[in-house]
């Protein structure tokens, strides 16, 4: 079998081991998340011998021809010398800078980056605190809006070890890491005309909020639609900002959803892909983003590419949520 050197330990994979697991059967901190090879978190460097190709898919040239792989993505068929301190310098320092409820479950969480990170609203980055633990958030903010900070929206679940955190008095002021940003999910200047179909389910709004922000600032007078689902009116959140918006942009509709419920105004009952669907009978030169649940996300794009939308126009960035 392979074998992993790493930090002075020679490591035998096991049948079917990844890299991340062997490390981290070692006691070595690695950070990770998705474990589906989405987020990028568990990035290590080979220093002697090829990573899999499989786990340097969707990252960089640069990073690449580094010798940079996904961890949780790597089953190598021959020995590996790795090194952690390689991808730790790529994390930019920062602090939680400020955190605020946006919903009974949801938080705004603004990150304090101590150094200049390049990112574009509606991108998503990895949030590492000092132990390790490492979490993918979209960016809900742009880089105009306040120098060095990132506007994340966090849903605080049960048990959740990063969400549960941030939640508590001990995170406000704490030193972390990010690292990115990535993805494609985010506004293009250019063709201001064309109609936007922005789509997500709870805190896919983070990243269509940073789309929208984005494409009034670029002066975008095209039809935008933005629909936004949750199970019941609770999970809607930045209601009162969008419903302001729409009033100031005539040529915005904003389009909350939710499967449970009955008689609010403003408020579509039904799921959200079937409303969407039912109100939209041609995706033909629209630009659609499509944020949230996983599954609804990949039914979304198969049926908005089926109604017209060309492939190219389609943005979707598809990391899993990890508690």
């Amino acid at each position: 079998m392979p074998r992993i050197a790493c930090e002075g330990r020679s490591l035998e994979l096991l049948p079917g081991e990844t890299v991340l697991d062997a490390l981290l059967g070692a006691g070595l901190s690695v950070p990770s998340s998705c474990r589906a090879g989405a987020c990028q978190a568990c990035l290590v460097q080979a220093t002697r011998g090829t990573p899999p190709a499989a786990a340097q898919q969707g990252l960089k040239e640069s990073l690449r021809m580094a010798g940079y792989f996904l961890s949780c993505q790597a089953r190598p068929d021959a020995d590996l010398e790795v090194s952690l301190e390689g991808a730790r310098g790529l994390e930019v320092p920062a602090r939680v800078a400020a955190v605020e409820p946006l919903a009974s479950d949801v938080l705004r969480v603004k990150v304090q980056t101590l150094r200049p990170l390049a990112f574009k609203a509606g991108q998503y980055i990895t949030l590492s605190r000092s132990d390790g633990l490492a979490r993918a958030y979209s960016i809900a903010s742009r880089p105009e809006d306040n120098q060095g900070e990132l506007e994340l929206h966090v849903r605080v679940l049960t048990g959740g070890r990063m969400s549960g955190w941030l939640a508590g008095s001990d995170a406000l002021g704490a030193a972390v890491s990010v690292r990115g940003a990535l993805g494609d999910c985010f506004y293009v200047p250019g063709n201001t005309e064309q109609p936007l179909t922005l789509i997500g389910t709870g805190t896919g709004l983070a990243p269509l909020w940073g789309v929208l922000q984005d494409a009034l600032a670029h002066g975008h007078c095209g039809p935008i639609e933005l629909w936004h689902g949750a199970r019941a009116a609770s999970g809607l959140y930045l209601r009162q900002e969008l419903r302001a918006l729409q009033e100031r942009y005539p040529q915005l509709s904003y389009r909350p959803c939710v499967l449970e419920g009955s008689g609010q105004p403003g408020l579509e009952i039904g799921r959200l892909d079937a409303l969407v669907l039912e109100r939209v009978p041609s995706f033909a030169g629209r630009r659609v983003y499509l944020c949230g649940d996983p599954l609804l996300v990949q039914r979304l794009k198969r049926q908005v590419f089926l109604r017209g939308a060309a492939l190219r126009e389609i943005h979707a960035d598809a990391f899993l949520g990890t508690a």
